[in-house]
This record gives structure tokens, sequence and C-alpha cells, in this order.
């Protein structure tokens, strides 16, 4: 087996519960917080869990007082509790810290990353009853609050300021370049599981910068344990495991990748990589 089975109380159980639950039956900010554990176990995560709790139970409140179909009125209400009461905001000083993708510090620190902004911002709106999604944007995540043929579109980085289509478009350009435009496909609902796997990706890329091979491959281990079915992180612990050496557990990443992605030219990449790891083994 590629990851080893967790010792009783390590986070990593909730994990591997978490990988076998539908999507929709994921409590986004609790799965977070377990993935926050296993790189802050000195953290209080009780504490934290209940302080999730505190700001659902708000939300909880807030909604008996705002319109269902008010979107407008329930962004309002979001940041008048996320970002005024709780004094959430985008962490614009050290924006590459470390601390600013893990929820447990997060919390602590009322600092983060846009995708880890939007979990809170996501329990919150929840809680409160209210239909809202994480959406496919590039570069800098957004939420989507949702009613009926409506969708009103937030920055929670900027304290949740609703985004236009001339402010998504201008966003658009600024992370992918002055030539790119803004698509639907952008503004596509994403599940709760691409979701944590863009947060975690976040820690998984900050170690690479910091030639940390050992220790993006042990948070792709993570990913892989709330989202046993994403191919793309399978193919890359693959080839992690191989630049690391560890040829039988590249192998058993390369057969998870192509049971599921069996045909395609990246398919056929991973078996003539695999034929070969199996060579240097005879």
């Amino acid at each position: 087996m590629l990851i080893e089975p967790p010792k009783a109380g390590d986070p990593r159980t909730a994990l591997d519960g978490i990988g076998l639950l539908e999507d929709g039956e994921i409590d986004i900010a609790d799965a977070a917080l377990q993935l926050a554990r296993v790189d802050a176990p000195d953290e209080d995560w009780q504490a934290a869990r209940e302080h999730l709790s505190e700001m659902a139970r708000d939300a909880a409140r807030l909604a008996f007082d705002v319109a269902a179909d008010d979107l407008s009125a329930q962004a309002a209400a979001l940041a008048g509790l996320v970002g005024g009461k709780y004094q959430y905001e985008g962490d614009r000083e050290t924006y590459d810290d470390p601390a600013n993708a893990n929820l447990l510090r997060v919390i602590a620190r009322r600092r983060g990353l846009p995708v880890a902004l939007g979990i809170v911002w996501i329990h919150a709106a929840r809680a409160g009853g209210w239909p809202v999604h994480g959406l496919d944007f590039p570069g800098h995540f957004v939420i989507g609050l949702e009613g009926g043929s409506e969708k009103l579109v937030l920055d929670v980085f900027a304290g949740g300021m609703p985004l236009d289509a001339r402010a998504l478009r201008k966003l658009v350009k600024r992370v992918q370049g002055p030539e790119a435009e803004l698509k639907p496909a952008l503004l596509a609902r994403v599940s709760n599981r691409a979701v944590l796997l863009r947060l975690q990706n976040n820690v998984k890329l900050r170690r690479l910068e910091a030639d940390d091979l050992a220790g993006a491959l042990a948070c792709t281990e993570d990913m892989l344990r709330i989202a046993p079915a994403a191919a793309a992180q399978w193919r890359e612990a693959a080839l992690m495991n191989q630049r690391l050496d560890r040829v039988s557990a590249a192998l058993r990443c390369y057969d998870r990748f192509l049971g599921l992605v069996p045909e395609g030219e990246v398919a056929s990449r991973a078996r003539l990589a695999a034929d070969e790891l199996r060579s240097r083994l005879n």
C-alpha cells in the first residue's frame, strides 16, 4: 500500500474517512482543519473547531433577517460577520507565508490566502443556508453566492467585494496576462474536494520551491487521502517518488493513475515510464 495506515488519533484517520464520502457530504471547513493538523500538530484544533461552530451559529442567526433571494444582503451580512466581527482579511504583506494555507494558523492569525479565506466564507454562508460554491477562477480564488438564476461573485481576499464582469475581466488579465479573456468556464462551480486540493496545492508548491521534495510528496499523499480519484495527483506522486528513487512506490502510483486514465497521450507516457522502472527491478 502506498500510504501507511495512520496511528490512532492521527488526523490522517479523518482524511481517510473524508476520502470515502460523497463530495456533498464533506464539511469543507472541518476537512481543512484535519489537513492543517498534519502540519501544525501543536495548534489547538479543538478551539479552532469551536470558533468555526460559533461563527456558524452567528451566521444562522443572521439568516433570519436576510431574504433568501437577496444576494447583495447576504454578501453584506457575511462581510460584516467574517470580515467585521471576526476580522478575517487577506494577507497582503506576507502572502507567501506557508501559514496562510494552513486553516489552523489562518484562524489564529485571521489572515490567509484567498482559498483559505474562501473556505471560512463558504462555511459561514452554508451555515446561513445560502447556496455558495468555490469558482474555477485561475490564480485568485473567488466564491459565488447563488439565488435562482443569479450569481454574485465575491473576492474574499478583498473583504468580500462583489466583482462585476468588468472587475472580473480586469482580474483575469492581471493573473493570466493582458491577452486573457473572461470566459464562462472561469466562473464554473468547483467541488468541495477541488477547493481542498487547491488549498493544499499551495502547500505543495511552496515545498517544491524550497526543494523539499519529500515534504511535497507527503502533502500530495494527504491530498490523495481525501481525493483518491484525483488522477493528476497520482501521476505527480509517481513522478516525485521516481525522483526520490522510490521505485516500488512510483510504480504503485503509476498503476493507480493508469487505472483512472487508461487511454491518451499522458497515459502512454506514464505507461512507458512505468515499464522503464519495472526494467530496473529485474
